[in-house]
């Protein structure tokens, strides 16, 4: 069983590492003005999502929330693709949102390689705010900024 176990979270991971190099290529190609939009949509996911019972389900259907992970990457990567700036940009955040929860306390080094990526992804979004400060950086994910 634990084979089988690590098996899945290694397809899971290189599912994930695809769909982010994807949405980092499309986020670096974004404007300035789009970036710092996303920045903020991200924040506000990602506090949202973290509200939630089960955090790295955020976007899924109630009644699957006992599976290792939802349908919110999927639906966020399928936003993200879409030709629509603003549904494309809101797809970016809620994948990156999700993917965050998903992969913040995982045991297997596979995700933890992915999540690891993902906090150098989202410094950089937190970069691009104005005024840039350490200040406004440490508050960048604290809860209370993300309503």
């Amino acid at each position: 069983m634990r084979l089988l176990t690590v098996i899945i979270t290694m397809l899971r991971a290189r599912l994930l590492a695809r769909q982010f190099r994807d949405l980092r290529r499309r986020i670096h190609a974004l404007s300035d003005r789009s970036r710092m939009r996303l920045s903020t949509l991200t924040l506000r996911e990602i506090g949202q999502a973290a509200r939630c019972d089960f955090p790295h389900l955020y976007g899924t259907a109630q009644e699957a929330r006992y599976l290792p992970w939802g349908d919110g990457t999927e639906a966020g990567y399928e936003r993200a693709c879409s030709p629509n700036a603003e549904v494309s940009v809101r797809g970016i955040a809620l994948w990156l949102a999700v993917a965050y929860h998903e992969t913040k306390n995982s045991p297997y080094p596979s995700l933890q390689l992915q999540h690891r990526q993902l906090m150098q992804l989202l410094r950089e979004l937190k970069e691009v705010q104005p005024g840039g400060s350490a200040t406004t950086v440490e508050r960048w994910m604290q809860a209370g900024e993300a309503a």
